[in-house]
């Protein structure tokens, strides 16, 4: 050791993701390499260290501590100071969890890593087969949490008494499981068992891999709740589950054993690849081979197929076990729900809603404490594009740099709910939770919102919510007790990618999606919006239609296909006799939309975009009606990608107006109030009209996809031209298309724009929920410097007093 003279002291602080990925032993490590003596305690909001020793010894410690960190940790700043006077330490120790306030990362649950992929295999490993295998740098945190700081005594696993093995382990840093909270075997961890049935351990997993072997249907809990599993390459098997489910049509995601399996199935690139195998395991859209073993039935229609690895131990266990029967190496692994519920996480979960829809279910007796349904995402320009954002990803805070301060709840979108707690510059986006026209979801959402309180210590001040008046996440903020905020949605789209993207100039922002509640208390989804932090502008939209049917329109896109048909011909007979040439509905059903429209019953105005790629998709008689959210407009765009593929077509996007194709001299104009309207109207009439004469329906398909992108393009050069803005915002469900994601960047990028776009935040409402928590902290913050007087809440027409 070094004289007392030498020794140097430093405290040091370090914020990020260092709870529950092994940070406290590997800084142990670090200092027995560097020869440092002190002290490592979770504070909660970060890691506080004591380091003594010579200058050179801690500059090594330093180097290890940032170049070195554990490898599911996300270290986003080290604070350093030295300090003039203490004690002289003896040894180093990690010390208890103390608790203090502050900012707090949560780590989300991580897949099993490939040690303990090893060590579950190897006969000789007395965690063989174990179900439950973790160490320190896997397994499930956010899904056990109760509060912080992350200690085994304060997550679900703190009910089971660690064996003399598993603590010595636990608690000696030579080990692979020092201080890992989950740390278990199979003497003393969770087990799995059979529910209504005696099957236990070892022979509970072989009877649920002989059912799905068998062509049934197996529940099985994991790690954020239930999937529903079965034999992806058996047709009748995914048709009964289907049947069961009353899913006739939405894809199913896939579980394939390993990657040699995936690629046998699908495209991949090597980015993809090092995601769909790295720590989170999501499911990835991939595009499928012709000579895939996986059946139709997974994914009708769709030329992609949702992929993931397994990440907890059950699922390499029904894979591969030790009981001579030959599994398939794909099996369909959805969410466990009924349709519009919340995925199960319990057993009373799993018998009320899954028992009818299973023939066996597989569960274990470790609880969760938060649901994590499967992340889903696909990939745009070699980068992530989040579809879903769930497990493996939240709840990592999206950090927006703009000195905020204060404490808010946004409660997100009614379909593909998540929420949002911010906390000053941080935001935290939840698991996904569901759709929230089911009082089960609504209820979820609620526990949610408390125990991810509970885990941030956070007590928002102000709640934000859509501005439709019937949704039930509008009544819930409501009833919460505290100020409510209503903040337009499609704002709230294009704020939620400003943030994501730490972007906080204005922007032009195209929002466009199936349905929101506009400021005019009409249906907007086609938006030209001027948008800053503290509000927005209307600049323009899609040419407004009539939309016929109230909520069944938005699954029968014949019914506005009609509805555009006689806007367009206005005269009745010419309307109907369109409608019969197209075979869009019968001459009573015809008539029947004509005087709706007429007397305005059940009718209303609507800019919606995703109503407009679903008449499309009924003229061309590609999707007349929808059994899921998007699959007319999903289909659509198949179709054009297809007809891209198969001609090799290269759309440059280097015109904006084209007249020869495209009869009319303006893609923009304005109406009498001054808006910008984008002429699509004009469109679907020369869609019909090609329709009408034996044009191709996919190279129409694609028409309609590049015309639509024209006039985004010309769109945002006007607005450009009236705002001086030279940013453009692309976010809502219909830009998931990436197709039309593809053609608007082209075309924007060309004219000189500046774009932002989505990456690990949904551009569908499943992101909303962001957007909404920016707009209520520049409420309270816009508050807070006195401008209460003077300042207008732009996104909500009211006094910022009000």
């Amino acid at each position: 050791m070094y004289d007392m003279k030498d020794y140097k002291t430093l405290s040091i602080r370090v914020y990020g993701i260092v709870q529950g990925v092994g940070f406290r032993p590997t800084v142990s490590r670090h200092a027995d390499k560097n020869h440092i003596c002190g002290s490592v305690c979770n504070k909660g909001p970060y890691v506080e260290i004591w380091a003594q020793g010579s200058e050179s010894e801690l500059e090594g410690f330093l180097y290890d501590l940032e170049h070195n960190p554990p490898k599911r940790s996300s270290i986003l700043k080290i604070d350093v100071h030295k300090e003039e006077e203490s004690e002289k330490f003896q040894n180093f120790q990690i010390i208890e969890s103390e608790h203090v306030q502050g900012e707090i990362f949560v780590s989300p649950d991580i897949a099993i890593c490939p040690e303990c992929k090893r060590e579950l295999f190897d006969k000789n490993n007395r965690r063989y087969l174990h179900p439950f295998i973790n160490c320190t740098c896997c397994g499930p945190r956010l899904t056990i949490l109760d509060s912080m700081p992350y200690d085994r005594v304060r997550t679900s696993m703190g009910e089971f008494p660690m064996c003399p093995e598993c603590e010595y382990e636990y608690t000696h840093a030579e080990t692979r499981r020092y201080d890992a909270q989950p740390v278990c075997c199979n003497e003393c961890g969770p087990e799995v068992y059979l529910i209504g049935r005696g099957e236990r351990g070892r022979a509970a997993i072989t009877y649920t891999r002989q059912v799905i072997h068998d062509g049934g249907i197996a529940a099985i809990k994991g790690i954020g709740g239930f999937h529903l599993c079965c034999d992806a390459t058996n047709q009748e098997a995914v048709k009964r589950l289907r049947k069961l489910k009353t899913r006739p049509a939405k894809p199913f995601a896939v579980m394939m054993r390993d990657m040699e399996t995936v690629e046998r199935e699908c495209e991949v690139t090597k980015v993809q690849k090092e995601v769909l195998d790295g720590h989170q395991k999501p499911i990835i859209l991939l595009k499928r081979k012709k000579s895939e073993m996986v059946c139709d039935a997974v994914a009708p229609d769709n030329p992609k197929v949702g992929v993931m690895l397994p990440y907890a131990p059950v699922q390499l266990l029904i894979f591969t076990y030790d009981d001579d029967i030959v599994m398939p190496d794909c099996l369909v692994m959805t969410s466990g729900n009924t349709s519009g519920a919340p995925i199960c996480r319990d057993d009373n979960d799993a018998i009320t809603e899954l028992s009818k829809m299973c023939d066996v279910i597989l569960s274990h007796n470790r609880m969760i404490r938060i649901r994590a349904d499967d992340s889903v995402m696909d990939f745009f320009e070699e980068k992530p594009y989040m579809i879903r954002r769930s497990r493996g990803y939240a709840p990592l805070p999206f950090m927006v740099s703009n000195g905020f301060k204060g404490e808010v709840l946004a409660v997100g979108g009614e379909l593909k709910n998540t929420f949002c707690i911010g906390k000053n510059d941080l935001f935290y986006q939840s698991p996904y939770v569901g759709d929230m026209e089911d009082l089960r979801t609504v209820k979820a959402l609620k526990e949610s919102i408390t125990r991810l309180e509970t885990l941030l210590e956070t007590t928002p001040t102000i709640v934000a919510c859509d501005m439709h008046p019937k949704y039930n996440t509008t009544y819930m903020a409501q009833e919460i007790g505290i100020p409510v905020l209503q903040v337009q949605h499609h704002y709230a789209h294009i704020l939620s990618c400003m943030a994501e993207n730490d972007y906080s100039d204005p922007v032009i922002g195209v929002s466009f999606d199936g349905t929101g509640y506009g400021t005019d208390a009409t249906i907007w989804g086609g938006e030209l919006l001027e948008v800053t932090y503290d509000g927005f502008e209307r600049l323009g939209s899609i040419k407004p239609f009539v939309q016929i049917g109230g909520d069944m329109s938005a699954k029968e896109g014949w019914r506005i296909a009609v509805s555009m048909i006689y806007s367009i011909y206005k005269d009745k007979a010419k309307a109907n006799e369109v409608v019969r040439q197209l075979k869009l509905c019968d001459e009573k059903n015809c008539d029947v939309q004509f005087m709706m429209a007429d007397n305005k019953i059940n009718s209303i105005t609507s800019t919606s975009a995703g109503r407009l790629f679903d008449a499309v998709s009924a003229i061309l008689n590609i999707r007349k009606q929808s059994s899921f959210e998007g699959e007319a407009s999903t289909t659509l765009e198949f179709a054009a990608e297809a007809y891209e593929e198969k001609h090799a077509v290269h759309n440059s996007g280097s015109k904006i107006y084209d007249e020869d194709s495209i009869e009319f001299s303006n893609l923009v104009y304005k109406n009498s109030d001054g808006q910008l309207i984008l002429a699509t109207d004009v469109l679907v009439k020369k869609i019909i009209e090609e329709t009408l004469v034996g044009k191709d329906a996919a190279m129409l398909a694609y028409f309609f996809h590049e015309k639509l992108s024209d006039m985004i393009a010309a769109g945002c050069i006007q607005a450009s031209r009236n705002t001086g803005i030279k940013t453009i915002a692309l976010s809502g469900g219909v830009y998931q298309n990436q197709l039309l994601l593809k053609m608007s960047l082209d075309r924007l990028r060309k004219l000189g724009f500046k774009v932002l776009i989505h990456s690990l935040l949904p551009p569908n409402d499943g992101g909303i929920a962001l957007g909404q928590a920016v707009a209520a902290m520049e409420h309270i913050n816009k508050l807070k410097k006195g401008e209460e007087n003077n300042y207008v809440c732009r996104f909500t027409s009211k006094s910022c007093k009000d």
